[in-house]
């Protein structure tokens, strides 16, 4: 056991983990970062928000050479995929992100300790300990003393029964990224954001691409308009639907698979060569010692916690996708900051209700706030504000005008409730959004703000000024 008390031991460099312990580091406290994996970053980083993203990048050009570059008068006859490369900038964008993070830890003076961590239960001075098995000798643990222990290792794919992982023709998100050749037919399970975004990346590239989802609609809690004008685009892509769908069955015989999908009383046999299961995720907790530690989970299976990030045990804390609400970097990210700057008597706080959503398919999909379906069964009065990408120059030029920007507000005050956009860089245009209402905006204060011509954030500017009825490109 070291001599070195730290002020914070920080169980897992994902997005809320790394945040946290950079922050505390500003803040003045001794850090330490335990984590198993090679490099930081978490599943974020490595094998899911920023991989997937370069995919979806690297993939869109592609298909815009294929389908769309003659009509601009760009000749390409035809464009040839080049896979491996497009893997390799896919591997090195991860590595220069990576290799920043490890460059702050080194800035900030974080020390970064590898291996397996384990709650090991405080000492009698009310010390916390961690034991952390390193990866060269695991039978050997070296204990880690902090003062304070913050919980931030993530989430899991979720396996079905039907559909065990092997790593090779069944896979997470993780092997969808890493596939050595474009598949003939990939079947997603699960019609969520990791699986709408992976199957898109495979679809542009060339694959079948089939979704199924046990439910009725893909991307449950969205706004409903939203998620048909999408089903549409990815339809006219070629993707496939199998909505009210569970897998029942499947075999596997000389490389190919046979899946068995049950719709109430009707069964059908798909053949593929790949599976891409992504039908959620859960809390990374197995090892951990949470019972042995007093850390008390909710009904959920989360971690249960207080506005602090306290969790049952004292000096122990959680964030991320351990604890309750959406399993989303950039929540995880300001958690770590603001439980930070908790530890460190500043009185931060997290804005839960206006947490965005993205989905980053072709064309995008992004939300934050009430959608209508919520403010109708919950008896909210609200006027709605729409303006179509259509009639959007920019969009024109960029060829990008399916889509709109949909904007809810409360009628007497004009507070802006939720806003829904589904078109050309809708990641980016949440964000204006996001601003407004987490400052208790109007659509008013949208409308009189500049928005620069021509510009894809006129399309905003517009759907506020139509929740009045004065938009002037309706």
């Amino acid at each position: 056991m070291s001599d070195q008390i730290y002020d914070l031991i920080v169980i897992g460099a994902g997005p809320g983990g790394y945040v946290a312990a950079i922050r505390a580091a500003q803040l003045g406290m001794t850090v330490a970062v335990v984590e198993k994996r090679e490099t930081l970053g978490g599943v974020c980083l490595n094998e899911g928000c920023i991989p997937s993203k370069a995919l979806l990048d690297s993939s869109e050009l592609f298909a815009m050479a294929r389908d769309r570059f003659a009509s601009h008068g760009i000749v390409v006859d035809p464009p040839r995929l080049d896979l491996a490369q497009m893997m390799a900038r896919k591997d090195g964008v991860v590595k220069k992100l990576t290799d920043g993070v490890a460059y702050l830890f080194k800035k900030n003076r974080i020390v970064r300790i590898a291996g397996t961590a384990k709650l090991a239960g405080p000492r009698k001075d009310g010390l916390q300990v961690v034991s952390v098995a390193a990866p060269d000798s695991p039978a050997i643990p070296q204990l880690v003393v902090g003062r304070r222990v913050l919980l931030a290792t993530g989430s899991s794919a979720v396996a079905l029964p039907t559909l065990p992982f092997d790593g090779d023709t069944v896979v997470d998100a993780r092997g969808a990224l890493s596939f050595p050749e474009v598949p003939g037919h990939l079947l997603v399970v699960g019609g969520g954001y990791i699986g709408l975004e992976l199957g898109s990346v495979w679809r542009r590239l060339g694959a079948e691409v089939t979704v199924v989802d046990v439910l009725p609609k893909i991307l449950p809690n969205s706004d409903g308009q939203i998620t048909d004008t999408l089903v549409r685009a990815l339809k006219k892509q070629g993707i496939g639907f199998r909505l009210e769908t569970k897998v029942a069955g499947m075999a596997k015989a000389a490389g190919r698979l046979t899946v068995r999908l049950q719709s109430g009383d009707t069964e059908e046999a798909i053949d593929c060569d790949r599976v891409l299961v992504a039908a959620g995720r859960r809390p990374l907790v197995d090892g951990l010692g949470l019972e042995e530690a007093g850390v008390k989970p909710d009904d959920s299976g989360r971690i249960r916690v207080d506005g602090d990030y306290r969790t049952s045990a004292p000096g122990i804390y959680a964030i991320g996708d351990l604890i309750h609400g959406p399993m989303l970097a950039h929540k995880a990210m300001v958690e770590g900051e603001v439980c930070a700057e908790r530890l460190a008597g500043q009185a931060s706080q997290v804005d839960y209700e206006f947490i965005p959503g993205i989905v980053y398919t072709w064309p995008e999909a992004a939300s934050v706030g009430r959608t209508e379906e919520q403010l109708k069964a919950d008896g909210v009065a609200y006027s709605v504000g729409k303006s179509a990408f259509m009639g959007n120059g920019r969009a024109k030029c960029m060829d990008e005008t399916d889509g709109f920007v949909k904007i809810l507000a409360h009628p007497p005050t004009g507070r802006v409730l939720g806003v829904h956009i589904v078109g050309p860089r809708a990641s980016d245009l949440i964000a204006e959004a996001v601003t407004v209402m987490t400052y208790g905006g109007s659509a008013a204060d949208i409308a009189m703000t500049f928005h620069a011509h021509p510009t894809l954030a006129e399309a905003m500017k517009e759907a506020a000024m139509d929740v009045e009825k004065r938009a002037i490109h309706a």
